[in-house]
């Protein structure tokens, strides 16, 4: 069986009966913990690093556009300011 994930990690075990802090002798990933293994990365912190960077860049096309000098004080958005709705 191989253990072997593509982070060069072992993973735990088909079979594995780890609950909480209570590792499974049998288990690769157990002992690797039970040794004191750093955990895998989960998928929060891409996640989250990744939502910042969406909304800092956000932000920035909305304080671009609402600027002193920018599209919407020089009426170039129309009658009707959209920018952002979608």
């Amino acid at each position: 069986m191989n253990t072997m994930t593509q982070q060069d990690g072992t993973k735990h075990a088909t079979d594995c009966g780890r609950v909480f802090n209570r590792y499974d002798a049998a288990c690769p990933r157990c002992q690797e913990l039970k040794a004191g293994a750093a955990p895998r990365q989960g998928w929060q912190g891409p996640y989250f690093s990744e939502k910042a960077h969406r909304e800092a860049m956000w932000k920035r096309g909305l304080d671009e556009h609402f600027a002193p000098n920018g599209p919407h004080a020089k009426g170039l958005c129309g009658p009707v300011c959209t920018f952002g709705d979608w």
